[in-house]
């Protein structure tokens, strides 16, 4: 299974995004989120709500947990 490090990046590739705009819609700097996409920093929880939302996707997807990207 990926972690969701992983699946973020895919994501923000997936959409032809650079990890400054992420960063922008999380409202922290490149370098925080490039810690995230990397796994060194954990995310808060809010950042997740966010991502998900900003993606349509289910948090059980963005953590790896189910591969149904798509939310109830």
């Amino acid at each position: 299974m990926k972690s969701y490090w992983e699946i973020m990046r895919e994501l923000r590739e997936d959409k032809d995004l650079k990890q400054k705009d992420l960063a922008a819609v999380l409202g922290t700097t490149q370098q925080v989120y490039s810690r995230y996409e990397k796994g060194e920093n954990e995310m808060p929880i809010r950042h997740l709500i966010t991502l998900c939302r900003f993606y349509n996707v289910s948090a059980d997807y963005l953590l790896g947990i189910s591969k149904n990207s798509r939310q109830k």
